[in-house]
């Protein structure tokens, strides 16, 4: 059976692909934040600030293993300067999508 192979992602593209991940996993909590209340009903005050920091926490975990796991990797893998340029084009992507989110907003 004659073997299948892909082509490795550039740092540019892996970097596009994990700022885009990251963007759409805001904009889902974003979403939870603006139609929370619609969606779950008034919250407990005593829940609210708990359900608010496990939701923090879990986010934070989720970002840092979504831009940081495939570096890890690469660098541990002796491809240090390739690690770099993932997490340096990561930045980059998320800083030109939140430039296009910012400058949406402006203008709307």
């Amino acid at each position: 059976m004659a073997r299948k192979t892909t082509k490795p992602l550039t740092p540019s593209s892996l970097g596009f692909i994990q700022a885009l991940g990251v963007t759409l996993y805001c904009s889902f909590v974003g979403v939870i934040f603006w139609k929370g209340n619609e969606t779950f009903g008034k919250m407990d005050r005593d829940i609210g600030p708990v359900a608010f920091l496990l939701l923090f926490i879990a986010s934070a975990m989720i970002c840092a293993l979504m831009v940081f796991y495939r570096p890890y990797l690469l660098f541990f893998d002796g491809r240090k300067r390739e690690a770099i340029e993932v997490v340096v084009n990561t930045a980059t992507w998320l800083f030109i999508f939140f430039t296009v989110f910012f400058i949406g907003m402006a203008i709307r």
